[in-house]
C-alpha cells in the first residue's frame, strides 16, 4: 500500500505527463494533497493565462477516489513546529510551505513526492525526489 503526499512541483510535472511522477501516482493507493499545495497551485493559476482550465483540471484530479485533501489541523501544526525546531538546530532552514507539506505527510503516514531535493533533509518524512 503506497501512500504519497504530492507537492506542487510533482503535481505540475504530473499534469505535463512526466513519466516518473505519473508512474508513482498510478501505483499509489492513496494520494494526499495538502491544503498548502492547493493554495500554491491556485496562486499560480490566477497569475497564469489559463486559470479556468487549470482549475478544472485540478478539480478533476481531486475528484479521483484515491486523492484526498490533507488539511492543517492541531496535529499537523505540532508536527510543523517540531520539524522547524529540528531544522533550525541542524542549521538547515527550508521553505516554510514545504515544511507544512512535510508535516501533512507525516500526519497522514505518507511520503512526499517532489522534484525539490530539500525534502530529503527532513528526517521525519519519507521522500521520493524525482
Amino acid at each position: 500500500m503506497t501512500r504519497l503526499c504530492i507537492d506542487t512541483s510533482a503535481y505540475s510535472h504530473f499534469m505535463r505527463g512526466e513519466a516518473a511522477v505519473v508512474a508513482h501516482l498510478d501505483r499509489a493507493s492513496w494520494v494526499g494533497v495538502p491544503s498548502i499545495v492547493l493554495g500554491e497551485l491556485w496562486t499560480g493559476f490566477l497569475l497564469g493565462d489559463r486559470p479556468d482550465e487549470n482549475d478544472a483540471e485540478l478539480e478533476a484530479f481531486l475528484s479521483r477516489d484515491v486523492v484526498n485533501e490533507v488539511t492543517v489541523d492541531v496535529e499537523v501544526a505540532r508536527i510543523y513546529a517540531e520539524v522547524v525546531v529540528d531544522l533550525r538546530r541542524a542549521g538547515t532552514p527550508l521553505p516554510t510551505n514545504d515544511i507544512w507539506i512535510a508535516a501533512c505527510a507525516v500526519r497522514s503516514g505518507s511520503s512526499v513526492i517532489s522534484f525539490d531535493r530539500h525534502f530529503s533533509e527532513i528526517a521525519r518524512v519519507g521522500s521520493i525526489v524525482l
